[in-house]
């Protein structure tokens, strides 16, 4: 039978399909509107099968925030050019309204939402037979608190992060403290935060950083007390390189090889453990105040810590709670 545009313009409001989709579901379908819904969604879901080996890295990323709740959703697909298209931006921004409007705490309770008549999984799975690219709702995360700030790092909706503070305050400076977290990518509020299994893998990371730069001072030492130079002998591939070049003469390099051997067995027998554990407590510190949100240097002002930019806003200021979520590889 013959299908009007109207008709095939009615279908497409409904479905948001491109025209040619909706033409030949309806003539599948003789005409039958509901019947030409269903296949234009079996067609998205067979698409999302097909492509579910995929890797969905790009998307649009969203934050939102309503009185002491805030929380923020990927909706990730392949590519740029989908990510960046309006009908997709809109479907994210449906999804994270009705979130937010629900308070959902978890990923399947946003899953099992409904948005203009359909969950938003088979949403999602009908906007994918659009596209024809894999789509998947990832990193739904949530903050609950007195006073939420959410930021969509260049309005980019690729990086988004959520703040709580424990008051109000000037709105800039809530922002000012998203776009440190935006910038910064703090892995925990404060050393308390820092989980135990986290404190215990990088204290035995830095016992070994430690013991491998006492170990490397020494070697160096022992190189340069030879006559040869420990910047060209720092590998292996190196020595033959610089070797070949005539920088080194074969003869030094077999003595290279030697001392390296026998200097660092040497220092790592001479290491005592107190001063490593030392070190190592020293470089945990470091850690923590480069990756623990209220000891890291303030962005607009590296003299002072966030917890002292707070402070010198309110004395009584101070972060309860952030999220931050990315698209891009860091």
């Amino acid at each position: 039978m013959a299908i009007s545009l109207a008709e095939i313009n009615s279908l497409r409001k409904k479905t948001q399909a491109g025209l040619m989709d909706c033409k030949k579901a309806l003539e599948e379908a003789n005409g039958d509107v509901e019947a030409a819904m269903e296949i234009l969604r079996k067609k998205g879901q067979l698409i999302a099968a097909k492509r579910s080996d995929r890797e969905a890295a790009e998307g649009c990323v969203l934050a939102k925030v309503d009185g002491n709740f805030g929380a923020m959703i990927a909706l990730k697909c392949e590519t740029d050019f989908v990510a960046k298209n309006a009908d997709f931006v809109a479907l994210a921004t449906a999804i994270i309204d009705a979130a937010v409007a629900n308070k959902c705490k978890t990923l399947d309770e946003v899953k099992a939402l409904t948005i203009n008549g359909e969950s938003v999984t088979d949403a999602i799975t009908n906007r994918s037979g659009v596209t024809g690219e894999k789509m998947e709702l990832d990193g739904y995360l949530t903050v609950e608190g007195e006073n939420i700030i959410a930021y969509n790092h260049m309005a980019g909706n690729f990086l988004c992060t959520l703040i709580a503070l424990n008051k109000k305050c000037d709105e800039q400076v809530g922002k000012n403290i998203a776009m440190q977290v935006a910038a910064m990518n703090p892995v925990a509020l404060d050393e308390a935060s820092v989980s135990q299994e986290t404190k215990d893998a990088e204290f035995k990371a830095d016992i070994e950083k430690a013991k491998q730069n006492q170990i490397g001072k020494a070697v160096e030492n022992a190189l340069k007390k030879a006559g040869i130079n420990p910047a060209h002998v720092d590998s292996e591939e190196h020595i033959e390189s610089n070797t070949a070049k005539g920088w080194i003469t074969a003869e030094d390099a077999a003595k290279a090889r030697e001392i390296m051997v026998s200097a660092a067995a040497e220092a790592e027998a001479k290491l005592k453990p107190e001063m490593i554990e030392n070190i190592a407590k020293g470089m945990l510190g470091k850690f923590f105040k480069e990756n623990c949100l209220l000891d890291q240097a303030y962005i607009d002002d590296s003299k002072v810590s966030v917890k002292q930019y707070l402070q010198s806003v309110d004395k009584e200021l101070t972060i309860t709670d952030f999220k931050r979520f990315t698209l891009r590889a860091e």
